[in-house]
């Protein structure tokens, strides 16, 4: 699909590096265009995510902090989204709306 291929923002993330860790204040979400981010909590791995994945996508929606840490387990580019471009998304690609919402309920469904 390359739905993050042509962002305008991106950033490479070497291999083991800390993407955010929980707690933090998030100010963006992230889909990955290539490589693979696990997401942790304190105890253990919850998710390993690859192409066309999005995470932090909650520190957006409720402006709360990072429940999670993500860690990149490959060299990672992703596509970093700010509130600004996310609410922009979600306006003109009502697509990328409802994607974002699949993951926020298959990530509570999966905790719960």
């Amino acid at each position: 699909m390359g739905l993050f291929r042509n962002a305008k923002e991106t950033r490479k993330v070497d291999a083991g590096a800390v993407i955010f860790n929980e707690g933090d204040k998030g100010a963006e979400m992230f889909g990955i265009i290539d490589g693979e981010v696990e997401l942790r909590a304190k105890d253990g791995v919850l998710g390993r995510l690859g192409p066309e994945d999005i995470f932090g996508e909650m520190a957006l929606i409720d402006d709360s902090p990072r429940s999670l840490t993500a860690v990149a387990i490959s060299d990672t580019t992703l596509a970093a989204i700010d509130r600004h471009r996310f609410l922009f998304l979600v306006q003109e690609t009502p697509s990328f709306a409802l994607n974002v919402m699949s993951v926020v309920a298959a990530r509570l469904r999966n905790r719960g």
